[in-house]
Parts: C-alpha cells; structure tokens; sequence
C-alpha cells in the first residue's frame, strides 16, 4: 500500500528527465510506446529508481519531463504499475512541453517557459536512467553545509553583499570489477575544498567533496587534444589552483543539485545547451577564467549590478557573444571577481568501501545502453531479499532489495535449479522440469521449459524459452518467444519477437524490419535507387 513520506522535507524541487532512449535500439524502436524510462531494472522500471531516490530524501515537489509523444505511455505507467503506484504520496507530476522532442538538449529542457516557470527554489536534476543506492540525504547534507547560502534558501537573494548558494555534482568511477567496454566518461579536474578544523560527521561525503574547476567528456577532451596536439591548460588556472586533480575514467551521474539562480543563467545564455558540458562546464571556469563571468551575465544574475533586477525579456534574447561586451561596462570596479562565484562541488563516490566497512559500496550507475542494463539488473540481483534479512527495517538492507528472490514459488516444478543467491524470479513465472537458471533476471509472466538453461540473462515480462535452450549473456524484450533448441550468446531479442527454433547466433540483435522500411516520398528525396541509401538506419 503506498504511504505519504513520513520525514521532513527539504523544501527542494525536483526534476528527472525522461529521454527518449536512443542508446537502446533494439528495446526502444518506437519510444513512444516503449520509452526507455519504462524498460525494466531487476524487474522495476527504470523511472522507479531516481522517484524512490528523491522520496528517500523527503523530497515530494518531483516533476517528469518527457517528450509529448511520450507521455500517455508514462502517464498510464504511474497509474497501472504496481510499483509505481506502491511509492509514498504525494505522486509526482508529469509535464510534457510542447516544444520538447527527442533531440532537445538538457539545459534546452530547462530553458522551455514550462520550466521557467515551474521551478521556483532549489533543485535537483536527475536522468531516469539513474540508479543511486547512496543515501539522498547525506547528499543534501553535504550541499547544504558546504555550498548552500541561507539567505537564498529562505528566497532572499536580492543584496549583492549576500553570497549566493552553490551546486553540488555526482561522479562516479567507471573502472569497476566488471567494466563495460566503450563506457562512457567524463573528464573532470578538481581541487580540494579549504580544510576544516573541525572533524566531519561519521558517515558524511565531506571528505569525498571537492570544487569543479573543469569538466568535458572524454571524446570532447580527444577531440580537442588531437587537434591541438595537446593537452593546453590555461595559466589563469594554475594561478588561482596549483594543484589540481585530474580524473578520466570517472563519469558525472548526471544528478545534480542546483541554485534556483541556475535557471536564470540558462534563461539568459541560449549557448548552453547540455547541463553537463556546457552549463557545469562554463560555471566550473567561471571561478578561475577571466572574462567568463561577464560573458555568461553573472554579474546580473547574481545580483552585483545596480539593477539587481532580472529582466527575462531583455536577457533571453541573444546569447553571448564579442559584440555583447563592447557595449558593456567592464571597468574593474563593475566586474564580478572569481571569488564571488559560488562553487560547483562534486562529490566524487569512491569505488571501494573503507576497509573496516562490513557492507560493499553504494551502487551509483548510469543506465543507459544495453550492456548497462543487463550488468546492473545482475548486480542488484544479488542484493539479499527483504525476506532473507527479516524485514525492510533490518540495518544494511538495500532501499533496491525485493521482497523475494523467487516471488512465485508456486510456478518453480521439482528438479530444477535457480541459484537464488545472484537471481530474481518474478510473479507468475513458470519453471519447467530439469532448468537451470544461474544468475538471471526474470520478469514477470515468464515461461521457462524444460531443459532450458539460462545463464547471465534479462528477461523482460512475458518471455517465453523453448524446450532446451541454452541462453547466455542475452536481453530478450517483452513477450520475445524463443523456439526450442535455440542457442544464443550475447543476443538482443526485441519486444514480440520470435527467434526460429534450433537458432545458433552470437552477439546478435533480433528485430523486426517492420516501419523500418523508406515512404516512397523518403526514397525519392534519397535520390532513388541509384543514391546512397547509408543513412537511412540512423
């Protein structure tokens, strides 16, 4: 039964961006229908993971964006799933700007009047591809104590004598016990925070903190070495960070926790079109690099010019450019100085507990290809059932662990063997006679026969595996019928699917051609059948 949150609210704002899942095409062909915030994690729906993380944190304003196309899939999802519809109350809201499609950047998103409008205080921005396991209210513990400013806070930000409040990032490393070729990264550089005289607070990320002074992907960061032939670092950085940190096989989890002002600066600099490498990226040099708090209007923004006042209409209309500062005032006494740009911190999450730690790190993971998806659903799937534990209130149980590995015994037929250990096994599922399953993930509605063998695998629900099939390492969509006697490594099988009997394939996708075929309209524009057709699959 869902229940209204019980613990005090932090009085912020969220926001979990729903996209259109291109990084999935085998799962997500018409993402209208099938968006990738509903593709299934260890049997729950992706959405489930950021809006479970946020009521963690006490927080209750949250807000899907998701594209128009999108949105009576996922609107029908949060009345009918039963796992969205068993989270705390208040339900979360669900917009879907009419101006956003399924190339819109992520501070794009936030530049839509619809956002404008709706956030009103501090904020956290989330993807739905985001699996946090870490405690949400040491997060905000830490932004709040260390980058937080009161007075905006309590809304009161209007005297340029008050320091503003800073934001506070999520990085991850990529390099684990079990790494994903061609994984994503980020490169980030870091300094340290000033030290305290006062020891942290056991079991506080403060030691984990420290300021962004740089951040890019790490395709970007080849781009821009290749065609420099070299890493350039700027003497203005040296000069205000001699030491600086530099990490390249981290990844920003993209979760973030920011300043109302941040929309602001979104509002009035129409450049910015990723949160990521564009509006993290120029604030983090802003507090370093000369010229750049004037060139993204930080002076207005934070409240250190006369006017004080933000003009939306005047602001917004052009992004900023050489000929914007001509016509300005940049006498030393009008300029804002680095050291009145509030921080962007990031909270770098070690990949290894401390050593007299008892329990394993907290999951922190992106989801978003496919590989993704089957290597964390597995990993969850070895965190110990609620019923394993003795309860929900046990000390050290996972906010990710279900209430049973195998939920319907029922269906399990003698002399088989589900090594419940490093599997789940959902409602409904039937097991046949002399099957092996070892460390899988199988949803609801399923039907295993005889003989089958299953190893590594995601099953999304309804699937249905022949008499002797033997699957390996293989994501097989909603309602995929396997035939019997297949063998399959590292195989992708879309949503109703069926894969011939006595198939043998390896590192393959099954998907129908169907609505993939060129309009006579589309083929004319190609140039017929004597032009190059190559890009017609992208």
């Amino acid at each position: 039964m869902p229940h209204a949150v019980t613990i005090a609210t932090p009085g912020l704002q969220a926001l979990i961006l729903c996209g259109p899942g291109n990084s999935f095409p085998t799962f997500t062909t018409n993402p209208d229908e099938n968006p990738k915030a509903l593709l299934p994690i260890a049997n729950r729906p992706m959405v489930w993971y950021p809006l479970e993380f946020c009521y963690r944190a006490g927080i209750t304003d949250i807000t899907l964006v998701c594209p128009p196309s999108a949105a009576e899939a996922i609107g029908t999802a949060l009345k009918t799933n039963p796992f969205l519809t068993s989270l705390p109350y208040p339900r979360p809201d669900l917009i879907s700007p009419k101006d956003l499609d399924q190339n819109t950047g992520t501070a794009e998103i936030l530049r839509l009047p619809e956002l404008q409008s709706l956030v009103v205080s501090d904020f956290l921005v989330l993807p739905c591809d985001l699996v946090c396991e870490l405690g949400a209210d040491k997060l905000l513990q830490a932004w709040m104590v260390q980058s937080a400013s009161l007075p905006d806070i309590l809304f009161d930000g209007s005297s340029s004598s008050v320091r503003r409040s800073g934001g506070l990032g999520v990085w991850y490393q990529t390099k684990t016990a079990t790494p994903i070729k061609g994984e994503e990264t980020d490169f980030t550089a870091t300094v340290s925070l000033p030290a305290s005289s006062v020891l942290p607070p056991k079991g506080s990320l403060f030691t984990h903190l420290s300021k962004v002074v740089y951040t890019m992907p790490t395709d970007s960061l080849k781009d821009l070495v290749d065609e420099n032939s070299g890493l350039i670092t700027r003497q203005d950085l040296l000069r205000h960070h001699p030491r600086v940190r530099m990490l390249n096989t981290h990844r920003d989890a993209h979760l973030y926790i920011f300043p109302r002002w941040i929309m602001d600066l979104i509002r009035d600099n129409e450049s910015l079109e990723t949160i990521g490498e564009d509006v993290v990226g120029w604030w983090a040099k802003a507090g370093w690099q000369q010229g750049i708090p004037a060139k993204l209007k930080l002076d207005k923004i934070l409240g250190h010019t006369d006017d004080g006042k933000d003009t939306p209409n005047k602001s917004a209309s052009s992004s900023p450019s050489k000929s914007d500062h001509a016509t300005k005032d940049t006498s030393p006494e009008n300029q804002i100085s680095s050291s009145d740009i509030p921080p962007m911190l990031a909270y770098v999450h070690p990949s290894a507990p401390p050593a007299q730690a008892a329990a394993p790190a907290p999951i922190i993971r992106r989801v978003d290809t496919a590989q993704l998806l089957l290597q964390v659903s597995l990993q969850l799937a070895k965190l110990p059932s609620l019923e394993e534990l003795g309860g929900p209130d046990v000390q050290g149980a996972s906010p990710y662990a279900h209430t049973r590995k195998v939920a319907y015994p029922e269906g399990v037929k003698p002399r088989t063997t589900i090594t419940k250990t490093d599997s789940l096994v959902a409602d409904n599922v039937t097991v046949q006679e002399k099957t092996s399953i070892k460390e899988c993930v199988i949803g609801a509605n399923c039907q295993i026969n005889e003989g089958a063998k299953l190893s590594q695998c995601l099953l999304m629900d309804g699937v249905v595996v022949g008499k002797n099939c033997k699957l390996t390492k293989c994501i097989l969509g909603k309602r995929s019928e396997i035939g019997e006697g297949c063998v399959l490594t590292d195989c992708e099988v879309q949503e109703n699917m069926l894969v011939e009997r006595k198939t043998e394939a390896k590192e393959e996708k099954f998907m129908s051609s169907s609505g993939l075929e060129a309009t006579e309209e589309e083929f004319a524009a190609e140039g017929g059948s004597d032009g190059d057709n190559s890009d017609a699959d992208e």
